[in-house]
């Protein structure tokens, strides 16, 4: 029987909330040593003995590795001795002594004992040293769950565990209550075989823990390292279900071969990670121990991991429906091991693992096609046929994951276009750079932007082929035009508010032509006549400008008759009663929904386009639906 006595300080302790936190009610005084006292045969003289002896091996049959005491006095000042035991003519002895880190042992004095007193021993930890007293767990109930995790392969090994308590003031906890407590079911015990060598497995599921699943080497009867599982066994995350109860799985593996080849200080093992080919028959690894153990416990957990692979394939199954359908295509291709993720995990985090897979299938993609160009010798012609094949197919999958991710993009600028396009919170709509942005990042050109940041085809997919492509440019920063005019108040005040954008397109002559995007900011109201206030007429400015400053291709190329190059206008805006007068001044045509209008200025030579976000979201969308539909995306 072995008890462990808290001592606490006259002093209350003012750290409510770690009490709180380690399960006490109300706060204690602090803690300020420890008092353990057994029924053990006491320091009888070959036990004294062993002590007095640093490097003792008196206790190596039952793991004592002649260490332990001196961790004692890393965390207490001193310790008081104070044994009880029996002489071989059975007479009673007292034996007492101080211990310390300066001194080691003093005060030794040996004198008989009571007359029927009991063999045991007490041994006082006094000092409790500040930074380990603070970190120290701080009610009974934590220290007793502590001490149990700590002590939990005594309690399920063959020899069991002593009787243990902890007491503190009035309350007492028995560690095999909180053994009870914590077991879900009893331990399962079988033995395998490594290389000729017999290892024992305790399989353990502990309720309410926050340690995690783990492998549990044993060697000398004391526990000497812990592996996690976790990422090791598909399924295997987070706590496994058992009816109505949680529980967390650790296996204990004991072995001959252990104990001999754990370290004198049994904090690791004598143990190679990998054996080479040399050796790889005979010797074994850390590798072979975790692995031989790892698939018994996946036997083991068989029936719970079967329910949590199911929900990982969910998890992944409607992330790559609703948010990742570029994954599609790749999904078959990869392993279940490899998807048995936590349900839990953030879409960041899930993106990032799907990626990873991706990543792997599209390096062994472009490895395999360095080797598939040519047969391999002796191969003959129809497994090189199927190799080929099958090759082929993994191209065709990555190839449609990447239509995937495109198409996906597109319904999420879709999506964001719709959002700003409506009041926000404040009442108020969103400006017209915000728009800008999305359709194409302002202040920049086709040399400064990548075709895929660039949204054109929410206008017209037409615009995703030009020459050169300007945004928020001057006229005469533009190789297009010679044009050197950059005081017109038009573009000035456009670079910071009304921001248009140009595209010049193809290199065909002379089939090319001019197309410039208006922007106005959502539920503008404020058109009148003249070419400052009116999108229309500053979109017909722009283009009659760029073709006055002879176009020429964004190469230096001259274009014959640039001053008769087709122009497309569009402005994009909401038709507001000020817009919807300035089109019927322009004698256009109302579009059959309503949203636009739309009419041929003879005088320009450009055609116009008044269109409104709604429209310009609802034509995207339409034109996009079939893509959308085939990925399962709502399109509502």
């Amino acid at each position: 029987r072995i008890a462990v006595q808290i001592l606490r300080g006259d002093q209350q302790s003012l750290e409510f909330e770690d009490e709180m936190k380690d399960g006490g009610s109300q706060p204690r005084e602090p803690i300020v040593g420890f008092r353990v006292t057994d029924n053990g045969i006491g320091f009888n003289d070959d036990n004294m003995t062993s002590f007095l002896t640093l490097d003792s091996e008196h206790k190596a049959d039952k793991g004592g590795r002649g260490v332990g005491r001196l961790l004692w006095l890393k965390a207490f000042k001193r310790v008081n001795v104070t044994s009880v035991f029996k002489t071989g003519n059975g007479e009673a002895k007292k034996q007492s002594f101080v211990f310390n880190a300066t001194a080691g042992v003093t005060d030794e004095l040996l004198e008989d004992a009571t007359p029927g007193s009991q063999c045991s021993t007490t041994v006082h930890l006094d000092g409790f040293e500040k930074r380990y007293r603070e970190a120290s767990l701080k009610t009974a109930p934590a220290i007793a769950n502590s001490l149990f995790e700590h002590c939990l392969w005594y309690f399920v090994r063959a020899g069991g565990a002593p009787e243990i308590v902890i007491q503190d003031a009035g309350d007492t906890i028995a560690l095999n209550s909180v053994y009870e407590d914590h077991m879900v079911s009893s331990s399962v015990a079988e033995t395998i075989s490594i290389k000729d060598h017999h290892f024992f497995l305790t399989h353990i599921r502990l309720r309410a823990t926050p340690r995690s699943h783990a492998i549990a080497l044993c060697a000398a009867s004391r526990l000497v390292k812990e592996e996690s599982l976790v990422g090791k066994i598909p399924g295997l995350y987070g706590k496994l279900e058992d009816g109505s109860s949680q529980f967390v799985y650790l296996c204990y593996v004991a072995s001959d071969f252990l104990d001999e080849a754990v370290r004198a200080e049994r904090t690791d093992f004598d143990i190679s990670e990998e054996t080479g080919d040399l050796f790889a028959e005979n010797e074994i690894s850390l590798s072979d121990i975790r692995d031989a153990v790892t698939e018994r416990a996946a036997i083991h957990l068989a029936e719970y991991l079967a329910k949590n692979m199911k929900k990982s394939k969910e998890r992944v199954e409607t992330f790559v429906s609703r948010k990742a359908p570029r994954y599609r295509p790749i999904l078959s291709r990869i392993s279940d091991d490899k998807l048995g993720i936590d349900p839990g995990i953030s879409d960041k985090d899930l993106d990032l693992t799907l990626h990873k897979q991706l990543a792997e299938i599209e390096g062994k993609l472009l490895a395999d096609g360095h080797e598939i160009m040519s047969p391999k010798e002796g191969e003959e012609y129809e497994d090189y046929q199927k190799r080929l094949k099958e090759y082929l197919k993994t191209a065709e999958d990555i190839k449609k994951s990447d239509l995937a991710n495109y198409v996906f993009h597109r319904k999420v600028i879709l999506d964001l276009l719709g959002q700003a396009i409506q009041k926000g919170g404040d009442g108020k709509y969103a400006r017209e750079d915000l728009i800008h942005n999305l359709i194409m990042p302002m202040r920049s050109d086709s040399n400064q932007v990548r075709p895929e940041d660039c949204n054109l085809w929410l206008i017209d997919e037409r615009l995703a082929f030009h020459d050169y492509l300007g945004s928020d440019k001057t006229l005469a920063s533009m190789p297009i035009t010679d044009n050197t005019d950059t005081k017109e108040p038009d573009i000035c005040a456009l670079n910071v508010f009304d921001n248009p954008i140009l595209v010049s397109e193809g290199e065909k002559l002379p089939l090319a032509s001019i197309v410039i995007v208006e922007i106005k900011r959502p539920m503008r109201n404020d058109a009148a006549e003249g070419e400052e206030k009116d999108p229309i007429e500053q979109a017909l400015g722009y283009l009659d400008r760029i073709r006055q400053g002879n176009v020429k291709t964004a190469s230096g190329r001259p274009i014959p008759k640039s001053e008769h190059i087709p122009g497309f206008c569009y402005v994009l805006c909401d038709i507001t009663p000020t817009i919807e007068k300035r089109c019927k001044m322009h004698d256009a045509i109302s579009t059959s929904d309503g949203l636009g209008y739309f009419f041929y200025h003879k005088q320009f030579s450009a055609y116009v386009e008044v269109i409104s976000f709604d429209r310009l979201v609802n034509s995207a969308k339409e034109r996009n639906r079939a893509f959308f539909d085939r990925l399962g995306l709502p399109t509502t």
